[in-house]
């Protein structure tokens, strides 16, 4: 990919990428792993007026302070669907082109959703460590949830909130759903009240959009979903007041929780980690070689397509 036109291109890359893109990338641009400098202000002093794009992730982003330092910044190419960690509104007044990578990860986050409800149910994770731990036949373990037929809420019905009930679907889950707006035609319950959702369910999923930026899952949502309820969450952490969520679990107001993300990542309260009726995961809802990959080539795309003067072709 190495060219006269893109060599001398510098780019910042703030977390790693698989190795295959890695190499594409270091073929065809000059590219700083601010994710390996013990100390990134100085390279960023050192290299900051050069950079011309950063590769970044969703839930990383690209801080104002960071962006700010980088006076040459034309793209910042997220790996990942979410803007909510780019403040949009302040690189279009630079001018600067926000793309993304759509469509790729929804059934890869969707099974992580399948994966934590039948994890958290069936509490597949303290069998495990109870067989690791050589105590089966010594300790019994509580009775789990059947997760057939038990009644599934989503909050978010866009593509990775329709793949979840598509999967759920095939294990004889009632569905709702709590959106914006009502989607006509989708053949799921719509319900307009976030707090009557939980109330009517068994299982709720968080599958939302976090570009809003506010707590949807509340103290009083939590309290809704019940003793039996349980909480699953695969888009932002920002989303669960992740206080309202630990106490929840504590009092055993709620049965259980999965969670692929947290508010403060890789950050996790001591509580979750200690309460056995939690599955938790770090952020690796489209961590698969495949979609990574994938993911990878619309970066790529994206960054050929802004050096080369034209609108690229996944723009936020």
């Amino acid at each position: 990919m190495n060219d006269d036109n893109t060599a001398a291109i510098e780019l910042l890359l703030t977390q790693p990428v698989p190795d295959a893109i890695d190499a594409q990338l270091a073929s065809a641009y000059q590219v700083h792993r601010l994710y390996r400098h013990d100390n990134p202000q100085q390279l960023l002093a050192e290299i900051g007026p050069r950079i011309r794009g950063v590769v970044t992730g969703g839930a990383k982003g690209l801080a104002n302070a960071l962006m700010d330092q980088l006076p040459a910044l034309q793209i910042i190419a997220i790996s990942g669907i979410g803007t909510d960690a780019v403040d949009l509104q302040h690189a279009a007044r630079r001018g600067i082109q926000v793309t993304t990578t759509p469509g790729v990860l929804t059934d890869d986050v969707a099974d992580m959703a399948m994966g934590l409800i039948i994890n958290t149910l069936r509490r597949l994770g303290e069998g495990e460590r109870l067989v690791r731990d050589g105590l089966w036949g010594t300790v019994d373990l509580p009775l789990a949830r059947k997760v057939s037929g038990s009644a599934l809420g989503i909050v978010g019905l866009g593509q990775v909130g329709k793949a979840i009930a598509r999967r759920a679907a095939a294990f004889d889950m009632p569905i709702a759903y709590h959106g914006r707006r009502e989607q006509h035609g989708c053949g799921y319950r719509f319900v307009a009240d976030l707090v009557e959702l939980a109330r009517s369910v068994d299982v709720l999923v968080v599958a939302a959009s976090a570009d809003g930026g506010k707590v949807l899952v509340s103290a009083e949502v939590l309290d809704a979903l019940g003793p039996q309820g349980y909480l699953i969450n695969v888009a932002r952490g920002k989303l669960v007041d992740e206080d309202a969520l630990v106490e929840a679990l504590r009092e055993r107001r709620i049965a259980g929780a999965g969670l692929d993300v947290f508010v403060d990542e890789p950050h996790v309260p001591p509580a979750l980690r200690d309460l056995n009726q939690v599955s938790l995961q770090p952020h690796r809802g489209s961590a698969t070689l495949q979609t990574r990959l994938q993911m990878g080539q619309m970066v790529l795309d994206n960054l050929s397509a802004c050096f080369r003067g034209e609108v690229p072709p996944n723009c936020a």
